[in-house]
């Protein structure tokens, strides 16, 4: 799936020409892509390798020592954000599945990076109420329930630092958000998410067309 455009605004030609023109997935975050694949429709979940480039340059452009996300699936953003990460770094990722998320593992373990993953399974509202204020995260990310995407903003919002940023992928989706006649219930959703962040003084907004859409959030 790697080489269809997660995007709808993006031919595939356009698409490959973008894939050809940035620094390329190696061969670790290859072979995740295709063991993802092998999972049939369902991978479409995995974020575009294009946006992982793009979590990884951000990862290290903001001097992230601590990141955390929201929804790992099997691991492909993870593995991207650690990548970012300095040697001392660590990224906590909540997930619900271990099925999926265990797909992840070896090729976090090939990279270098699993020592500094903190994978904690369970429900991701409840891992991050567990976790204290004073715990600061440079970077989040999330891409999970769509109905959860509020709570799990305003969770982040006390536990990344002022200056810190959380993106929020699928804001897009599929361009529903502007169809007229799409009115199920995560398109709902994503529209009110976004007229509610756009506003919200405890950010500073922007939604690009990145992928599906990708909301970044830069904590105030």
């Amino acid at each position: 799936m790697s080489d269809i455009p997660k995007s709808f605004q993006l031919s595939a030609e356009m698409h490959a020409y973008i894939l050809d023109h940035s620094t390329a997935p190696d061969e670790t975050q290859r072979g995740l892509i295709e063991a993802t694949n092998a999972l049939g429709g369902v991978s479409i979940m995995q974020i575009a390798p294009e946006q992982g480039a793009l979590m990884t340059m951000l990862t290290r452009l903001i001097g992230a020592k601590r990141a955390i996300e929201v929804g790992t699936f099997t691991g492909y953003s993870a593995l991207c954000i650690a990548r970012g990460l300095p040697e001392d770094g660590e990224l906590v990722c909540c997930d619900i599945s271990d099925e999926w998320t265990k797909i992840g593992i070896p090729f976090w373990e090939k990279a270098g990076v699993r020592d500094r993953i903190d994978l904690r399974i369970g429900p991701a509202l409840d891992t991050l109420q567990t976790i204290e204020a004073a715990d600061v995260f440079d970077l989040a990310f999330i891409d999970a329930d769509k109905p959860s995407y509020g709570n799990y903003v305003d969770e982040l919002a006390r536990l990344v630092r002022p200056g810190g940023l959380i993106l929020v992928d699928n804001t897009l989706w599929f361009g529903r958000v502007i169809d007229p006649d799409a009115d199920d219930a995560d398109t709902q959703v994503i529209r009110d998410f976004n007229t509610k962040v756009a506003h919200d003084d405890r950010f500073d907004c922007v939604l690009l067309p990145i992928s599906d859409g990708l909301t970044f959030l830069r904590v105030r």
